[in-house]
């Protein structure tokens, strides 16, 4: 699999050879859509196919990937300097164009994207969600590797967010949380929203509220349910840390219950690992809630309940975490305009029908890359009215297969040199 992006060179050449010759006149080099209004000089050539009304159509000077993927590449100005774009634009009203959450099978994982989009068939894919990369401050303690926010895939539930505290990533601006999520509802549309974790563990004496669900860190004083989507990771790093520090202390008030097919069949006073087998549930416990599950014996009946809310009411088929940075075609209040790095993110436009993908390049020229500020507005150039903020920096990469390719290559240089493994990212898949 290839690093360089050979697209790339022809797109920049095609475009040169375009503005020499006055073809983008009034479109900005950002690659800023042509006003409202502006008219093309080509006329429709008689009998020839015309597009359907209301169907979206190719961006100018951009190359398709699959009837409904765009894909095109241009330079930025920031604050600190000249950052380069790379930007997949997928029209969701296309009928064989659709997004899905990209992850390596358990939510306590990693893999390259390309790794992630080659094995599921995908057109192109983004990295996602920011996630547990280290535990320096943990020693002895495995980083899990698992994402910050929800994950929907399929239409099914993996996961539910961390507390605030204890997220990883750039800081949060004001409103948001480790609930935001950018996804695609099972009415095709796309939109940012919270999804919420609603569970409970009912017992004999009564019923339990549930707090986590295949998280790399549960609130104090809570208990958390595991499945089979998490993996085989340890669950001890979901006992660490506090609800405003991730690196405080590890609790040592913890318990663990298994239950399956609704009974108690184990305890331990300390968190497990490995892989938990299918109708299997482990519940973690943590201070209070600890001392909760202690009161449960073998052989008693429990039940376990869980569910991600939308705080819309809408129901998803695809969601991933990361935070707001573009809202009603505006940047959301508070955006860092100070720190400059190398970025991924992913914005709306078309009425919640079109998806942008866009990743900065990591190559030496542009490793200035932008602040977050910046990046909305960038967004917002593109096209997009929603914006939302996706891991960045060595995690930063864009994949697609050229038609008739059995395989994807990385179209910006990642800033690390290599690939990076990550928790999750955002596949487009063409096809019937």
């Amino acid at each position: 699999m290839s690093t360089a992006a050979p697209r790339a060179v022809r797109l920049r050449t095609a475009l040169t050879v375009l503005l020499a010759c006055g073809a983008l006149a009034g479109t900005a080099l950002t690659g800023a859509a042509p006003a409202a209004g502006a008219q093309r000089a080509e006329q429709p050539t008689p009998g020839a196919e015309q597009p359907t009304p209301g169907a979206e159509q190719p961006t100018p000077g951009a190359e398709q990937l699959a009837p409904g993927v765009d894909y095109r590449d241009y330079d930025l100005d920031g604050a600190h300097g000249t950052a380069h774009a790379h930007l997949v634009t997928v029209d969701l009203s296309n009928a064989h164009v659709r997004v899905d959450l990209l992850h390596p099978g358990a939510v306590a994982e990693r893999a390259t994207v390309s790794r992630l989009a080659d094995e599921r068939g995908a057109v192109a894919g983004v990295n996602g969600d920011f996630f547990n990369i280290s535990e320096a401050q943990h020693p002895g303690v495995e980083a899990t590797g698992s994402a910050v926010g929800p994950e929907i895939a399929g239409g099914r539930t993996l996961k539910a967010a961390v507390p605030r505290g204890q997220r990883f990533g750039p800081a949060l601006p004001s409103g948001a949380t480790t609930e935001d999520v950018i996804g695609v509802g099972t009415d095709g549309t796309a939109r940012l929203d919270r999804l919420s974790l609603t569970g409970s563990v009912t017992t004999s004496e009564g019923t339990l509220e549930l707090h986590g669900l295949n998280q790399y860190a549960l609130p104090v004083g809570s208990i958390g349910a595991y499945t089979s989507d998490w993996g085989g990771a340890s669950r001890a790093r979901a006992t660490c840390g506090t609800d405003t520090s991730r690196s405080a202390p590890c609790s040592t008030d913890t318990y663990e219950v298994t239950v399956r097919d609704g009974r108690v069949v184990a305890t331990s006073g300390s968190p497990g690992s490995g892989a938990i087998a299918a109708g299997t549930t482990v519940l973690l416990g943590r201070e209070a809630g600890a001392r909760e599950l202690r009161k449960l014996l073998r052989g008693e009946t429990v039940r376990v309940e869980h569910r991600l809310v939308a705080a819309s009411g809408a129901a998803y088929t695809f969601a991933v975490g990361g935070f707001p940075v573009l809202r009603h075609g505006m940047p959301v209040p508070g955006l860092d305009d100070s720190a400059s790095a190398v970025r991924s993110a992913v914005g709306i436009g078309g009425g919640g029908h079109r998806l942008l993908l866009l990743v900065l390049d990591g190559g030496s020229a542009y490793r200035s890359g932008l602040t977050v500020a910046e990046l909305a507005a960038a967004l917002r150039d593109a096209g997009a009215t929603e914006g939302f903020d996706l891991d960045g920096g060595g995690s930063s990469t864009l994949v697609a297969r050229e038609p008739g390719e059995g395989e994807v290559s990385v179209l910006n240089h990642p800033s690390g040199g290599a690939e990076r493994a990550v928790a999750n990212g955002i596949g487009v898949f063409s096809g019937s």
